[in-house]
Formats: C-alpha cells, sequence, structure tokens
C-alpha cells in the first residue's frame, strides 16, 4: 500500500542502507517550500527559509521524541562530528582517551584522528568482537575513557549495538557519549526522552529518505553549556541578523553548531520525508522490516552472516554464498534486483515500499542459481 507514495522504478530497490527512494511529493514539496518564494515574490527569502528550517528540527523531534530545539543541521556526518569533538574541552585535553570500534563508518575514525590533540589515544574494539554482546563493551569500557563512539547499526555487518546497555556503563564511568544513527533513523526506534546520550548525530540520506546534503547533531540539553563551538558563523549567534562583527554571542541551544550560510534544499526535502515516516511511526517501519529480513534468514540460514536473532540485527540481512557469490548477485542484477556486496556479503535492506512477494522474488532467483 505505500508504494504508491514512492518513486520506484520496474527493480526491486533493496539498497536502503546506502540511499533511500525518495517519495513522489518530492517535487511538489520543494516547489513550495522554496521556488514558489522566488516565482510570486520580490522579498528575500530568509524569512521562509528559517521556517524550513524549523519545520525540519521539528520534524526531527517527533522522530526521536524531543525538543526540535536540541537538534542542529549539518550538511554530514563528518562535519558534525568535527563540531561535536572540538566544542568539548575535555576531549581536547593532552591525554584524551577515545573508544570506538573497528566496525565504525570509516570517517568517523578519520575524524576523530584529526579532531583530537595529537596525543590523544583512540582504542578500537577489534572487529572480531562481537558489537551486539554487552560484556565485550564493557571489558573496554571504564573511568580511563574520555568518550565512547557508539554506531546504533553497522552497516557492513547487520548488527546493532547494545545501545541503553553502554549508555548505562559510561553513565558509571562519568564517560561522554555519542552514538551515530546514520543506519538507524527510521528504522530502528530511539526515543531520546528514554535513551540519554550526551550527543547523537545522524543523517536523512538512507531509510529516511531524505537525500544527501540533509544530516544533523543533537545535544543532551545537558550538555548544551559546556560546549563551544570552534566552527562557527552567524547562524551559531544569537541574532544572525544583528550584523555587529564585535559582538558574537553564541545561541544557548544546539544551534549554536549551525556554523555560516546553511543549505536550505536539503531540509525541505528532509523534512517531508521524515514527517512521512514519523506518522508512520518506527515500530510499525520495523516490524515490516524484521517479517522480511525473516523471510531471508529462514530461507538461507546456512548463508547469513548477520545475526539470526531480532535484538542483535539492524535493518540489513547480509548473505554469503561462498565461491557462489559472484554468480548470485549476477543473476540478482539480471533480474532487476538490486542489493550490493561488501566484505562480509551481499547487503540486502528492505524498506516500507518493499514487499513479501519482492522478497520471495529474491530468494527464488538465488535459489535458481
Amino acid at each position: 500500500m505505500y508504494k504508491k507514495d514512492f518513486l520506484l522504478n520496474d527493480n526491486i530497490y533493496l539498497l536502503n542502507h546506502s540511499v533511500g527512494r525518495p517519495l513522489k511529493n518530492t517535487e511538489q514539496q520543494f516547489k513550495r517550500h522554496f521556488m514558489d518564494h522566488w516565482q510570486h515574490t520580490s522579498s528575500e527569502p530568509w524569512p521562509q527559509w528559517m521556517t524550513a528550517i524549523d519545520r525540519y528540527n521539528s520534524a526531527l523531534g517527533t522522530l526521536f521524541n524531543n525538543d526540535g530545539a536540541n537538534f542542529c543541521p549539518q550538511v554530514n556526518l563528518s562535519s558534525a562530528l568535527t563540531k561535536l569533538v572540538m566544542s568539548v574541552d575535555r576531549l581536547q585535553q593532552p591525554h584524551t582517551k577515545i573508544l570506538m570500534s573497528e566496525a565504525d563508518f570509516p570517517s568517523m575514525g578519520f575524524v576523530m584522528q584529526r579532531a583530537l590533540a595529537s596525543t590523544a589515544s583512540i582504542t578500537y574494539i577489534p572487529s572480531q568482537l562481537d558489537v551486539t554482546d554487552p560484556n565485550v563493551w564493557a571489558e573496554y569500557l571504564n573511568e580511563t575513557i574520555d568518550l565512547v563512539f557508539i554506531s546504533h547499526a553497522y552497516s557492513n555487518t547487520g548488527q546493532q549495538a547494545p545501545l541503553n546497555d553502554i549508555l548505562s556503563i559510561a553513565r558509571q564511568h562519568q564517560v561522554l557519549s555519542i552514538i551515530d544513527v546514520a543506519q538507524s533513523a527510521g528504522i530502528m526506534p530511539l526515543d531520546l526522552s528514554v535513551t540519554r546520550p550526551d550527543f547523537m548525530i545522524g543523517s536523512c540520506v538512507k531509510w529516511l529518505c531524505g537525500g544527501p546534503g540533509s544530516s544533523y547533531l543533537w545535544v543532551n540539553p545537558t550538555q548544551i553549556t559546556s560546549c563551544h563551538p570552534q566552527d562557527v558563523g552567524w547562524f551559531s549567534h544569537q541574532q544572525p541578523f544583528e550584523f555587529d562583527i564585535h559582538d558574537f554571542r553564541e545561541r544557548n541551544s544546539a544551534l549554536k553548531f549551525w556554523g555560516g550560510t546553511p543549505s536550505i534544499m536539503p531540509y525541505v526535502i528532509s523534512a517531508n520525508s521524515i514527517e512521512y515516516f514519523a506518522r508512520l511511526g518506527t515500530e510499525t517501519l520495523r516490524q515490516h522490516n524484521q517479517t522480511l529480513l525473516d523471510m531471508l534468514a529462514n530461507a538461507f540460514p546456512g548463508q547469513l552472516v548477520s545475526p539470526q536473532q531480532i535484538p542483535q540485527r539492524n535493518g540489513t540481512a547480509i548473505l554469503h554464498f561462498g565461491a557462489q557469490q559472484a554468480e548470485v548477485l549476477s543473476a540478482l542484477s539480471a533480474h532487476k534486483i538490486s542489493v550490493d556486496n561488501r566484505l562480509h556479503g551481499m547487503r540486502i535492506s528492505p524498506h516500507i515500499y518493499n514487499d513479501e512477494t519482492e522478497i520471495q522474488q529474491l530468494i527464488d532467483v538465488i535459489k535458481s542459481v
């Protein structure tokens, strides 16, 4: 029933871990909230643009059950993480210690290596360890760590982190926390009024179907006053349109991280898609996704290299067929079934616009090989 809402071609699209398909009304929304002003008025567009940003932050607040004022638009996750790390005095000390996993998206590691002091150290949980196991995190997470970086979902392994367990351990040792929801936002429920990290970063290009250029950071209100961003601009100012070069007063909200002149178009598009998925509810999306992943797990239990159990898996199934992997991928491509392949295997990520018939087609093609 949801297929009618999305721009879908005649293929079966299962690459939502990479880029989600746009809504059909995206062009209409873009015209209404961005282009119409140019076509019908002669005034400057900033008031309308500011309203569009407010809509974006409000939509994120609805999706994550939190005040939209605690969110700040960002161009991508790397920029968001850089701004956060460089804003906290504790993370700029000579012997700062960071904990993250080798399974994290490489860009996040690149940021840590450059945004911290040269004498800081990063401990990586080895990739061969099970990041779904709270005991693995407990072994590495102690009072010597200043910040733990947690990916809610791991794109190349199909795993999800035991988020609440890790945050509990972090709070016990007074360790700051940042969670990365790029691979989970829109498909794995997260209530920020209950789950309370110190910081969160995410994007809209994947399950939220909002396209590139639309990311965000979230700051726990208890951390706002301790953050002093270095990468600032006129939109970080309490009164952006005041224009006094001698008087910079940073905002007292997450928007202090905003920076210079922002993009508007990506947030117009993403606000629309976030609102769509927030109305559906992430629990509904998760249940549908997991039903389709169960079909794959039951069809190929010996080839499933991502977690079998729902509490340990994210929105992606990963299959590996050994020496026949290339042949399987070729057959799927010939039948216009879109998946991709990484180190651990073939990644398959069904969304709300995919259905059981499509997954059964994929299963039949693989079994024919």
